[in-house]
Order: C-alpha cells, then sequence, then structure tokens
C-alpha cells in the first residue's frame, strides 16, 4: 500500500488547486502545507495520554479540535475530509475509496503573520503583548467553568500531570535532562504540592479553573484580524481543564525560552491587569517550570519516531535539553 506521506505530496489528490505540497511532522501529526490550505492528519499513536490509534478515535479528535479550535479561531479551522484509498493511492475527499484516515482542513496562515516570527525579526511590540493580553483574560473569563472542571484544579488532580511526565522523561535521563536536573526539578514539584495545597483550593474557589487552550505558545497565536490563537489540546481534556496561570504561564515560559524575558515580564503585567489576578507569581513558577519540562518531554519523544530524521531528532534533543534547563532555572 502507497504511503500518505507520498500520496498526499502530490497537488493532484488533494482537495483545492495548489501549486506544491510540502510535509511538516510532529510526534502526533503529518501537515500537509498547500498554497491557502492545511491538511492536519493524526497518527495513529499512543502515548497514555493521548490514543490515536483507531480510525473512530483519530475521526472523533479531529472533530474536536476543529470544534474546540474555533473558539479562538473561528476563521482558520474549516472542516474534517475523509482520506480515501481507491486500491491505488491515497485521494484527500471525494466519495471514491475506502475512508483510511481523516485530515483536518485549516486555512494557511502568513508564517509572517505568527508571534515567533514577528519576535524573531525584532518587531513585536508593548502592542501586539496588549493584543494578547486583551483577548486571554476576555477568553479565561468566559472560558467554561463546571464542577466537574473545578476537580482539575485540584493537587492530587494536577499532580496525574507532574507524575506522569516525570515518569515518561526518566528514560531520557543523561540524553536530552541530566540526573542533578531530573531529581532537582521532581523534589521541588513534590516540595510545592506539599506546602501550597491550600493555594489550589483557593484558586478553586475564584473560579479560576477553566476549559482553557493548554498549547499557548508563540507558534500558536496569529496577528491576523482578528488576533486568532490555534492549535489548542484537544486529545486529553485534563491538558485544557486547568487554571488560567497555568494557560498563559505557557506562554511566558517560551517568550523566556527564546530571550524575550522583558516581552514576558510585560505581558504578564498586562494580563495580570486586565484578568484581576494578585498574588500569584509562586503559582506562576509552579506552571512554567511544568511547561518547560512538558516542553522538554515533547521534544524528547521525536528520539523515538521512526519517522524523522536524524538530523531532525538530533534538532529535538537539543531543544529538549534547553527546555529542561530552563525548568531547572526557574527553581534556582
Amino acid at each position: 500500500m502507497p504511503s500518505i506521506i507520498d500520496d498526499l505530496q502530490n497537488p493532484a489528490l488533494l482537495p483545492d488547486k495548489t501549486e506544491k505540497v510540502s510535509v511538516v511532522q510532529t510526534h502526533i501529526s503529518i501537515v500537509f502545507v498547500a498554497d491557502e490550505f492545511v491538511y492536519k492528519v493524526k497518527k495513529p499513536v499512543n502515548f497514555g495520554f493521548l490514543d490515536f490509534t483507531t480510525l473512530e478515535k483519530r475521526k472523533y479528535y479531529c472533530n474536536q479540535e476543529v470544534r474546540l479550535n474555533r473558539r479562538l479561531s473561528r476563521d482558520i479551522y474549516l472542516d474534517v475530509l475523509p482520506v480515501r484509498f481507491d486500491g491505488e493511492r491515497h485521494i484527500l475527499g471525494g466519495t471514491l475509496g475506502e475512508v483510511v484516515e481523516y485530515a483536518i482542513k485549516m486555512r494557511r496562515i502568513p508564517d509572517k503573520k505568527l508571534m515567533k516570527s514577528v519576535f524573531d525579526s525584532g518587531e513585536l511590540t508593548r502592542d501586539h503583548l496588549n493584543m494578547i493580553a486583551q483577548v486571554l483574560a476576555s477568553f479565561h473569563m468566559d472560558a467554561l467553568q463546571t464542577s466537574e472542571i473545578d476537580q482539575y484544579g485540584q493537587p492530587e488532580a494536577f499532580r496525574i500531570n507532574t507524575d506522569e511526565n516525570f515518569e515518561q522523561v526518566e528514560k531520557y535521563i543523561g540524553a536530552t535532562i541530566q540526573e542533578k536536573e531530573f531529581k532537582a526539578l521532581k523534589r521541588w514539584t513534590d516540595d510545592f504540592y506539599r506546602a501550597n495545597g491550600d493555594l489550589f483550593f483557593k484558586r478553586i474557589g475564584q473560579g479560576r479553573i477553566r476549559d482553557c487552550h493548554g498549547d499557548l505558545h508563540m507558534e500558536h497565536i496569529c496577528f491576523t484580524e482578528p488576533l486568532s490563537i490555534i492549535d489548542c489540546i484537544e486529545f486529553n481534556d485534563r491538558f485544557r481543564y486547568s487554571d488560567t496561570v497555568a494557560d498563559i504561564a505557557f506562554l511566558l515560559m517560551d517568550l523566556e525560552y527564546h530571550g524575550g524575558k522583558d516581552d514576558a515580564a510585560i505581558l504578564w503585567n498586562l494580563y495580570k491587569e486586565l484578568a484581576g489576578e494578585k498574588d500569584v507569581d509562586s503559582l506562576l513558577t509552579f506552571y512554567k517550570v511544568y511547561r518547560a519540562f512538558v516542553r522538554g518531554k515533547v521534544d524528547s519523544f521525536q528520539e523515538d519516531d521512526d519517522n524523522i530524521s536524524a538530523n531532525k531528532k538530533d534538532e529535538a534533543a537539543q531543544r529538549a535539553t534547553k527546555y529542561f534547563q530552563l525548568a531547572y532555572s526557574y527553581i534556582l
């Protein structure tokens, strides 16, 4: 059976006219980038925290991704399309052949409009940061809050995430994370839970546990009109159901990772004012440690992906090491 990756790089097998198609792979997706649109196919993987191993699950999570992301980027997430195999080749869309995969169709965003590109070019301004703060504060204020979601703010519930992180990263000790860093981060995290249990419950009482974005970093913020934020977590509710500070901590950490410490401080102050946040700096540090550790973990996973080249694996390993070092720096 021919490869989906090979077939869908052929412009003739896509539903919309395009001159060329390029492929970008992550640990969970294959993304086909055409001239005007992007098509994302989920890989049949199981990492424990996500399970895409059946076609039915991949279809469900494609639809979840579209539904949830329309909260912050309605004009970008367009449809879920079948990928069919007609006996000779894979075709995206249409009615002929057996459905073997599903793809999310998105409007392509010019790279120059991504926050990461604007930052890298030195063009990120206070106006940009204020716009982000306003969108996020409003989103967090309006995001779904229920008694079920509140439970995810309890320390024992959130600890499932951090315990899982340490279990999954242990195999990379000596590769992408040093043993000293790993042990110190685990000890610091355990100590934080012991010393700050009341703080988690206080946040629940303040209504700060919401159905958030869950993957809020610079490559997901688009300076379109209006501003759009893409690619929220759809595959596991417990990564979205969180403290609103945990959500923005991801973006602040990402800015700091890329050398934007001053921008992160400005954004945090703008957001705090708009969101009415006070006395949460220790909690912010906790969540920045968590977010940096997660990014290190995700990049470490690429070490085990046979579909990724040796060079790309090396690049991912270097990123992972840098993220783990950043997490460690927060606790010094």
